[in-house]
């Protein structure tokens, strides 16, 4: 049987490719963009990122001698291409599975992976990094950084661009703008004269004259110098790039080999300084449903490769992504002072359909998470109530401004967090883990955690009733357990969980949504002969004491469970049973938190199975605690 991809049969390393011709290059780019739809069609992913970046990952390996040569794909959304060229295509199809690929680059993987990526913006200062350790020991390898327009949104990436421009270490950035929000359209023009501003001879020429322009008087090489640039932006539209000291090529063609190709051998062979090169591609390339849908096509579940249809959820149950966005669109229904903000996450927080209801009170600020949590205390403090809709782990990238611009003001900024415990396939660089105990610690905060879809619909009533200090609520991935559902939430009383089933011998604890779990471990207790209370604390901070005072002095052990690291709600537990004197009596405490260690993607269930925190793990902590082998049944106790 012909194989439909005889070029990229042949690929086993980038090596492989190096002594290919441009139109065997280009069978390549074809071959490695049907490869990637297929594999993401089975797998589900990052699609329409990568396949933008096809021809660009070709050039970039077939000209640069990686691994030696490093290349840093910022954020790591396209990086499938890449891996499937550097010795893993074999796995290709195990992406963001149980024992597989990760989604993201990530060192332990590949020699071709030199730094792990999966929040955006890291690229620039990654590379610099390794430049200025090239520099100190006297190595010569190249460092490239590929960025997309997105990410080059975010302040960090002008921080690096800032830094590199200062510094001179010899860095090449890649821009691969596919929003065509930079430049203008390219063509044969622009690609001409990217070759040729990218080229050795017009290097040069331009070194001279700033060598000459440096023997007049100052005024004379002011004005020299600025009308070299200011002519060369006129033409390629790299002023601000510049400006920052790095030497600007493009915009061309990040789809035209015939472009790339000169231009990237150009910038390999420069002898100094930082360059970037402006590349414009189209997301979803050479994939009609993925050009035509870019947003639906970014991040995909398991698809038809001929009619480009995804899988669907038969599952009746909401999502807490849908729940929250509906229960805020209630509350700012009755409310015009309430206003959302989202940090280039419109569609994962489900902002998108309170933008489209409210188009002028929703805000994305773009991939500026420290940006997007003091605009939101800009608004509090002018009596505005601002939602921030932000994933746990990408709030981590803004603490700062937590503290020191809303904590410590007082401000009453609503964080709806999202994504909180794991996630399953985006694994530990998407799970959210810290929240509880890095928000917990700050004074003044309230922090609740929705233990299922309706608590969650109640907890952002709550949080917009909140008018006197910051608030934050926690929400999993995924779909809801099913519960009735109110018709509008209700704001509850702070500081006040509530108790779910009554009994006598043990007591969880639950912050969060492992609440379905407990009420589970209960009924295998109590089959067993345990009489078990369950409670849902609802707020880690200001603590439900009376709650946890009354679990203390009538169970023989108290389990708290959440889903977050230590540090979290069960050290807010333990500070007040042992500082009210609550464990001087015989009770048998047993925390169940996330391990003190990243648990790699996989289902969720299993993750949890992994971090102790599904309920016979929970039965197994109870038995252990009231020294009982798990394979023993009492007939009574």
């Amino acid at each position: 049987m012909t194989s439909k991809t005889p070029t990229l049969d042949r690929v086993h390393l980038p090596a492989d490719m190096r002594g290919m011709s441009q139109e065997e290059l280009r069978r390549l780019a074809d071959e490695l963009r049907q490869e990637t739809i297929d594999a993401v069609s089975t797998t589900g992913g990052h699609l329409g990122a990568g396949l933008g970046v096809v021809e660009l990952t070709v050039a970039i390996h077939h000209v640069f001698n990686t691994p030696a040569d490093r290349v840093i794909w910022d954020v790591g959304h396209q990086c499938y291409p890449h891996k499937i060229l550097t010795g893993r295509r074999d796995r290709i199809r195990t992406l963001r599975q149980g024992g597989g690929l990760s989604g993201f680059t990530k060192r332990a993987e590949s020699a071709y992976d030199p730094f792990g990526a999966a929040h955006s913006s890291t690229s620039i200062s990654a590379g610099l990094g390794m430049a200025v350790a090239r520099d100190l020991a006297g190595g010569d390898n190249n460092v490239i950084c590929v960025i997309g327009d997105g990410a080059m949104s975010a302040g960090m990436a002008y921080e690096a661009m800032n830094n590199a421009g200062a510094l001179g270490s010899r860095l090449i950035v890649v821009l691969n703008d596919n929003d065509m929000s930079i430049a203008p359209p390219v063509g044969a023009m622009s690609a001409y004269l990217s070759r040729l501003l990218s080229g050795r001879s017009y290097m040069s020429l331009r070194q001279i004259a700033k060598a000459l322009a440096g023997r007049f008087p100052d005024t004379l090489e002011r004005t020299a110098k600025r009308a070299e640039e200011y002519a060369r932006g006129l033409v390629t539209g790299g002023t601000l790039f510049e400006e920052f000291g790095f030497y600007y090529v493009g915009p061309i063609d990040g789809h035209n080999l015939d472009h790339l190709l000169p231009v990237l051998r150009n910038v390999r062979d420069a002898d100094d300084g930082p360059i970037l090169v402006h590349c414009v591609t189209q997301k979803g390339k050479g994939y009609p449903p993925a050009e035509e849908a870019a947003d639906k096509y970014h991040g995909v579940s398991r698809f038809d490769v001929i009619t480009g249809a995804q899988a669907k959820s038969t599952s009746n149950r909401p999502s807490y992504t849908n729940v929250f966005a509906e229960a805020l669109i209630q509350e700012a229904e009755a409310d015009d002072k309430v206003v959302a903000v989202t940090a280039a996450m419109p569609s994962g927080t489900g902002l998108n359909k309170f933008q489209k209801r409210f188009p002028e009170r929703c805000f994305d600020v773009g991939i500026a998470e420290q940006h997007a949590v003091t605009f939101a205390a800009g608004l509090a403090s002018e009596g505005f109530k601002p939602v921030a809709a932000i994933y746990s782990t990408f709030l981590q990238r803004a603490y700062d401004q937590v503290v020191h611009d809303v904590a410590i003001q007082s401000l009453p900024v609503r964080f709806a967090i999202d994504r909180a415990g794991l996630v399953g396939a985006d694994g530990p660089t998407h799970a959210g883990s810290f929240d509880i105990a890095y928000l917990a610690t700050l004074p003044g905060f309230v922090v609740m955690a929705a233990a299922d879809e309706a608590e969650l619909k109640h907890m952002t009533a709550t949080a917009i009733a909140i008018d006197d200090r910051p608030s934050a609520f926690r929400y999993p991935r995924g779909e809801g357990l099913g519960v009735t559902m109110p018709e509008r939430g209700e704001v509850l009383e702070l500081g006040k969980g509530r108790v779910l089933r009554e009994g006598s011998k043990v007591a969880i604890l639950s912050f969060g949504a492992r609440l379905g779990e407990s009420l589970k471990a209960a009924d295998e207790l109590a089959s067993r002969g345990f009489s078990t209370t369950v409670a849902d604390a609802r707020f880690c901070k200001p603590l439900d004491e009376d709650l946890v005072r009354r679990l203390a002095a009538n169970h023989e052990v108290l389990i708290t469970i959440e889903e977050g690291a230590v540090g979290g709600f069960a050290s807010h537990v333990l500070q007040f049973l042992a500082v009210n004197g609550l464990l001087d009596h015989g009770l048998k405490i047993r925390p169940l938190c996330l391990p003190d260690r990243f648990i790699d993607q996989d289902k969720p269930q299993t993750m949890y199975d992994i971090a102790g925190l599904n309920a016979p793990q929970i039965v197994d902590a109870a038995l252990a605690a009231l020294d009982i082998a798990a394979d023993r049944r009492p007939a009574s106790a």
